[in-house]
């Protein structure tokens, strides 16, 4: 990991821990845990929101105005407002997709889940998204939330990370040990 990304992370996980406790104490994990699924929403929509928390041509003024308009449009919580704003503040707005991933991380870890990434050839229907989360779950002994991406280069079949382990069923990865077999042999 590179020192500016460790860096990042180490910022994000400090704030998301304050967050958290606040939240928690608050009986608000649930509106939280609404508030990151909408910020993660709107970040991934939105170039202006990622230019916005991303560009240093912004002034903290200007970026603690523009968020708190968007955290009031979006009606987030008071908590994840006042978060918002003080991250713009400090300067501190490149860090928000980290803070999400931690926030996420940490309600997982206290409601007794494990997230899957799941990455896939084409959208998992509803169907096969509780069947694979049933299978991981007896694997994995906890309930599972699955965190599905969809990548056609994979051609098909699944790519699944839970925690350290990584299972890699797609075509892409057989093709290729194919193709890496054949010039072994030849």
């Amino acid at each position: 990991m590179s020192e500016p990304a460790s860096i990042s992370t180490g910022i994000a996980k400090r704030y998301a821990t304050a967050v958290f406790d606040l939240a928690k104490e608050g009986k608000g994990l649930a509106g939280l845990e609404a508030d990151i699924a909408a910020l993660d929403a709107a970040l991934a929509e939105s170039d202006d929101l990622r230019d916005l928390i991303s560009s240093p041509l912004y002034s903290r003024e200007d970026q603690a105005a523009a968020v708190t308009a968007v955290a009031s449009k979006m009606k987030l919580s008071e908590t994840m407002t006042n978060t918002l704003g003080l991250l713009a503040a400090k300067r501190r707005l490149f860090v928000l997709p980290q803070l999400l991933a931690s926030l996420r991380d940490q309600i997982s870890a206290e409601k007794g889940e494990v997230t899957a990434e799941v990455v896939s050839a084409k959208v998992l229907t509803k169907t096969q998204s509780d069947k694979l989360a049933k299978v991981l779950k007896a694997q994995v002994g906890s309930d599972v939330k699955i965190n599905a991406a969809v990548d056609e280069s994979l051609i098909g079949g699944l790519v699944v990370k839970v925690g350290s382990k990584m299972i890699d069923t797609s075509i892409r990865s057989k093709l290729s040990a194919l193709q890496n077999t054949m010039k072994e042999v030849g």
